[in-house]
């Protein structure tokens, strides 16, 4: 599991091996007291499978010892076993690139240039710099999100798509290379945008994305009510009620809302805000420990199972 998405840049990160209960505690501890912009926070299961492991990215030097304390009511004296060091960027890069595989959603690849062989003939490839590699579709949130448009496409195909919170621009790249149609794209972060931009350029899509750098909506790109027939939003689950109302607005009559950047428990809240916008739940996708809700208008959305 994890809380948030790796910064672009992650220059600190805190290590602690410990107890699931624990980790998972912590887990959720540090991903509500830290900016989820700055901050990721992952807990998973070593290969001896007693032992988990905790692992925490800051993009800038935090303070060490608030931060054992912070932790010292979870794990008592084992926090100042926590260590924390700085990020070689060169690392990071190497990091990137063997976490790097390539993720299928249909006849989309989304790879990296040591991947370009295994590309078919009919696949739709999205190829992504190394050093860019994370918060793409090498993450449950995003790998939810292009499947959710695998199966929209089946259905029928839509003409208007708007990208909420684009991070590196692969949903919107996706949907432009698997529709031909040109997308909105925005996010607030000016490095997301500069890197969606970088991204569309190199896989020829730079005609086909409208990009934006503004907080959710208020762009005049993606400002029009009911005008987008599929909306993605992958984001995180507080910044995903705050905008229900201008996403519920942007959303056709007969469009598609999917919304990721959630673990299991943000799914009762999130689904609230929106049937309180109209919204009802068509499918839920559980990959990796995050959700992705697809959403149509028509009423309250069941109570998740």
């Amino acid at each position: 599991m994890l809380e948030g998405l790796p910064p672009h840049r992650p220059t600190h990160v805190l290590r602690l091996d410990t107890d699931e209960r624990a980790a998972r505690a912590m887990t959720d501890l540090i991903g509500e007291v830290f900016d989820p912009t700055e901050t990721a926070v992952a807990a998973f299961e070593a290969e001896d499978g007693r032992t988990w492991r905790l692992e925490a990215y800051f993009s800038d030097e935090p303070d060490a010892e608030a931060v054992r304390e912070l932790i010292r009511p979870i794990v008592g004296d084992a926090a100042d076993a926590a260590t924390f060091a700085a990020i070689d960027q060169q690392d990071w890069v190497r990091a990137s690139l063997e976490g790097l595989k390539p993720v299928r959603a249909g006849r989309i690849l989304v790879h990296g240039s040591h991947d370009r062989g295994r590309v078919r003939a009919n696949d739709l490839p999205i190829e992504i710099e190394a050093a860019l590699a994370f918060g793409t579709g090498h993450h449950g949130t995003t790998l939810g999100c292009l499947l959710a448009l695998v199966d929209e496409v089946k259905r029928r195909r839509p003409h208007r798509i708007l990208d909420v919170g684009t991070g590196t621009g692969i949903l919107g790249l996706a949907a432009a290379r698997l529709l031909h149609n040109t997308v909105v794209a925005g996010d607030l972060d000016p490095e997301a945008v500069a890197t969606a931009r970088t991204n569309a350029a190199f896989n020829g899509l730079a005609n086909r994305m409208a990009f934006y750098e503004a907080p959710g909506l208020r762009h005049p790109l993606a400002r029009h009510t009911r005008a987008f027939d599929l909306v993605f939003a992958n984001i995180l689950a507080r910044p995903l009620r705050g905008l229900a109302p201008s996403l519920a607005r942007a959303v056709a009559s007969d469009g598609t809302l999917v919304l990721s950047g959630l673990i299991p428990r943000d799914v009762p809240g999130v689904l609230s805000a929106y049937a309180a916008q109209g919204f009802r739940l068509r499918r839920r996708r559980l990959i990796e420990g995050w959700a992705t809700l697809e959403l149509r208008r028509g009423g309250a959305a069941p109570r998740p199972r």
